[in-house]
Order: structure tokens, then C-alpha cells, then sequence
């Protein structure tokens, strides 16, 4: 860099001189680092919308492919408060019969009162020698097979012994309160029951075994499994859900008996659950909706001609809030008229509209009630989405008929062909437009993603190649005015002698 030399001798603002003159060049690098800027916002804008399209792709569209999508049962129960059924997708329709014998407990202590030997509220840190027990006694408890054996010394307190018992796999807590200590096992079933066994005297003093003398003694619940009749067939389970065949039956209480004992037979009735299919149909445009909606909204965004992104100083003369609406302007816009986002677009809506042909009959959404709005009648970005008519929660199509409920209880094996068609068709269109292509884009994106990230690299190189030129060429008329000041100052060093010379020989 030259020797940067302010206008001493020659009067002139070099500085202002020089500023003017590279003016352009320094134009220009501003123009690239705000290209930069504005390509990597538009990056950022693809990858945002792609992640929508390819959740959309790999989500509802894939899942409507599958004939499992439309397999929805419910069962309904004769008897209330019995037993909860959720269906399994290969659930055959009928009617089964269902008893319940028993539900699954969980093994429950209720311990007896503790007393001191000097009648003293016990405390958690009571020692069990104040409760009159003998140092040296021991007493084991056994659960899920395994026995622990616990041996009282002269320091063991109450809380020594809640301890012992969390340790041996149980819940344990003492209620100061009701002085009482209380167990539990952590989950329902006779496999997770537990038992005291040892001292007896030293177990009714811990209030850990039923003691007919004492009116105030333990209470236990022993641990029990679940035990049900499905159609004759008995079940067992520790909890009180029980999987059979792909469905799921949650007991909730036990059936009533007959007059000789014998239990009640309630039923279980299994049909096709019309309005899960008609759901999971609505779900599906839901979604699709909301990304066709997206990608028309930022396909017809308002222009932005004019906003560039700003540079640092530029953005010091602004308050934070200007700043964001002005990057805000830019970013919407970023995918205005693009021909990629126009080609997703077009292929997608036209899989959509083309409809499928089954059994020998070509049909179309509008066979089942499903139609857009139309250009004049729908809101703007919203001409490519789909409106079931009588849905409840479409304002625009609510008060139509129904054609698509109609159809699912009367033919559903046509709406399941229909579907599963026209989604396998738009998933093999969408799997086309994510198709990769070498040296432009990678699979599984509808934007050249290679070219757009080999384009924001030449940016960095491009800038930087500028930087320097616009060095070089300030550096140029620094030089160039240094030398003039140079030879201003030795000129007017000579003037100054010659004029020394001249005064003196007069």
C-alpha cells in the first residue's frame, strides 16, 4: 500500500479526490456482497420449502398409497364401563362376547400403627430398639423371586428400613401422620406381589403382617392378574390391557354374574370405521392444501423491485423494526415467478386433476364431491386447493352434499382404489420432481441445490478479486498524488532558495 500523503503543498482534499475516484469500483463491490446475501437468502427460502414438500412426499402421500391407510375398525361394547376396545386394522367385522373375571392389582400394604416403648411420636428417625424390637432380629422380604434379608442393628431407624425396602424393588414411605408405614409394588400382577417373612413378633411390631389382636394392624392386598373371556377362550395378563390379534382391550371393571354363578357375557361388535377413512381422506387435504397454498403464495409474491440487502452502515441509519420489514420485502419475494417452483407446482396439480380409472370407469375428485373453488370464487393462492363438500368445517363447502360420507359407506372398496391410485400417482410424480440430476441437484430436492451452492461459493471469490482491485486502484492514486506532492515540495524548496539567492546579492 503507498505512502497515503494528504494535499500539504498542493492545497487539493486528496482524500475527497481519491474517494470520488474509486467510487465506482467500491459501487460494484457492494452490488456483489449484496448478491451474495440475497442468494444465500434464497437458499435458505428452497430449503425451507423443499423440507415441506418432501414431509408431504414421505407423510400422508406415502402413507395414502397403502391400503392400510383405509382400514379403520371400531368395536362398541354392550355393556358400559366393561372394557375399552381400540380395533386393529385386521380386526374382522362381527360380534365377539367378552367377560371379565378379574382385573390386574398391584400388591398393596397398609401397615399398622407404630408405638414407642415410651409412647412418643415415632419420626422417620425413630430407631426400631425405641419401638421395643431386639437389636440383632432379622426379617426378609421377598418380590419378583428375589428375597433380602434386613437385620436390625442398634442405629436402624424407620427411615433405615423404608430404605431397605426401596432398595429391595418396592415403593415404601412412613406417614408421620398416621404413623404407619406403607408398601406398594410398582406394577399390577401376582409376578410382582410381595411378602414379610422372619420375626414374627418383630414384623407386628413394624406393622408389616395382618395382626388380628390389633385393631389398628397391617391390611394387605395381595397382587393379582387380569383374567378375561373372549369368546370362550381365556386371556391372563399382569396388566389389565391385553393385545389379542391386533387389538387392544383396557379393562374397566368385572362383569356381572348369573344367577348360578356363572358370569355375564357382554358383546364386542366390529365394523368399518367410515369416519376414520373419512378422516384420514380430509387429513390428506388438509395438508396438501397447506403446501400448494405456500408454494402459490410465494410463486405470485408481490415484486421487490428496488430492495436490495443492506450493508452494515446502511443499516445504522435504521431502527431494528425498518431494518426487518426491509429484509422482510426481499425474502418473500425471493421465489417470485421462479420456473422451478412453477414446474412443482404444475405437476403436482395436474396429477391431481387428472384422476384415475376404476374398474374400467375413469373417475375424478369431483366424483366424490372434491373440487377447487374456482379462479373467481377462491381467495388468492388458494385456486389450487381442494374443498369437500358438506364438510362441517369448510364455511365454502359445508351446505353441499356430502358425496364423499355417501360414497365411503355405500362402495368403499371404490374410494380405497380411487385414493390409493391417484396418491401412488402423485407420489411417483413428486419422486420425479426430487429426481436427482448431476452437477445441478441432489435427490430428494425439487431446486438446483449443487448449482445454487456452487454459485454463492463463486461469490466469496468474486468479492474477494474486487477487494483487491479496488486497492490496487486506490493505492494507484494515492501514488499518483504523493508524487505530485513530492515534486510540488521540491519545487517550492528551490523557489525558496532561488529567492534566498536573489535577496541576498541586493
Amino acid at each position: 500500500m503507498a505512502i497515503r500523503m494528504t494535499g500539504l503543498n498542493s492545497g487539493l482534499d486528496t482524500e475527497s479526490i481519491i474517494t470520488q475516484l474509486v467510487s465506482a469500483k467500491k459501487t460494484s463491490v457492494n452490488s456483489l456482497k449484496k448478491a451474495q446475501t440475497k442468494l444465500s437468502w434464497k437458499i435458505d427460502a428452497w430449503k425451507s420449502i423443499n423440507s415441506k414438500i418432501y414431509s408431504l412426499y414421505t407423510g400422508v402421500v406415502d402413507k395414502m398409497r397403502w391400503d392400510s391407510a383405509y382400514n379403520k375398525k371400531k368395536s362398541t361394547t354392550s355393556t358400559s364401563g366393561l372394557v375399552s376396545v381400540v380395533a386393529g386394522t385386521n380386526s374382522a367385522n362381527g360380534v365377539q362376547t367378552l367377560s371379565v373375571e378379574s382385573m390386574a392389582k398391584a400388591a398393596y400394604l397398609t401397615g399398622g400403627k407404630l408405638k414407642a416403648s415410651d409412647d412418643s411420636t415415632v419420626t422417620s428417625g425413630t430407631k426400631l430398639t425405641d419401638l421395643g424390637i431386639e437389636k440383632g432380629k432379622t426379617i426378609s422380604f421377598t418380590t419378583q423371586g428375589k428375597q433380602t434379608d434386613i437385620t436390625i442393628d442398634e442405629d436402624t431407624t424407620v427411615d433405615n428400613l423404608v430404605s431397605k425396602l426401596k432398595e429391595a424393588g418396592v415403593n415404601a414411605s412412613f406417614d408421620e401422620g398416621q404413623q404407619r408405614i406403607f408398601v406398594s409394588a410398582k406394577s399390577t400382577g401376582k409376578a410382582n406381589d410381595f411378602a414379610f417373612s422372619g420375626d414374627g413378633d418383630t414384623l407386628k411390631t413394624l406393622g408389616l403382617v395382618e395382626d388380628a389382636s390389633n385393631e389398628f394392624g397391617a391390611v394387605k392386598i395381595d397382587g393379582s392378574d387380569a383374567v378375561m373371556y373372549l369368546n370362550g377362550a381365556k386371556f391372563e395378563s399382569t396388566t389389565n390391557t391385553f393385545q389379542i390379534n391386533g387389538s387392544t382391550y383396557t379393562l374397566e371393571g368385572l362383569s356381572s354374574k348369573n344367577e348360578d354363578g356363572s358370569l355375564k357375557e357382554s358383546t364386542i361388535t366390529t365394523t368399518d370405521d367410515y369416519d376414520g377413512i373419512y378422516d384420514t381422506i380430509k387429513n390428506f387435504f388438509k395438508e396438501y392444501n397447506k403446501l400448494i397454498n405456500e408454494m402459490d403464495k410465494l410463486y405470485n409474491a408481490s415484486s421487490s423491485k428496488g430492495y436490495e440487502p443492506l450493508l452494515s452502515e446502511e443499516k445504522e441509519a435504521l431502527t431494528d423494526t425498518e431494518i426487518s420489514d426491509w429484509e422482510t420485502k426481499i425474502k418473500d419475494s425471493l421465489l417470485r415467478k421462479d420456473s422451478s417452483l412453477s414446474s412443482v407446482i404444475a405437476a403436482m396439480t395436474n396429477t391431481m386433476a387428472a384422476g384415475v380409472t376404476v374398474n374400467g370407469q375413469q373417475m375424478y375428485l369431483s366424483s366424490f364431491g372434491i373440487n377447487t373453488l374456482g379462479y373467481f370464487s377462491a381467495e388468492e393462492n388458494e385456486r389450487h386447493a381442494y374443498h369437500i363438500n358438506g364438510d362441517s368445517e369448510d364455511a365454502n363447502t359445508a351446505g353441499n352434499t356430502d358425496v364423499l360420507k355417501s360414497m365411503i359407506a355405500n362402495d368403499p372398496e371404490t374410494v380405497k382404489k380411487f385414493f390409493t391410485d391417484l396418491s401412488n400417482n402423485l407420489y411417483k410424480t413428486m419422486t420425479t420432481a426430487m429426481g436427482r440430476i448431476d452437477g445441478f441437484k441432489s435427490m430428494y430436492k425439487v431446486y438446483n441445490d449443487k448449482q445454487l451452492d456452487s454459485e454463492l461459493s463463486s461469490y466469496t471469490t468474486k468479492i474477494s478479486d474486487a477487494e483487491q482491485a479496488l486497492n490496487d486502484y486506490e493505492d494507484k492514486w494515492y501514488k499518483k498524488f504523493s508524487s505530485m506532492e513530492t515534486a510540488l515540495s521540491k519545487l517550492s524548496s528551490k523557489q525558496s532558495a532561488l529567492s534566498g539567492l536573489l535577496g541576498g546579492s541586493q
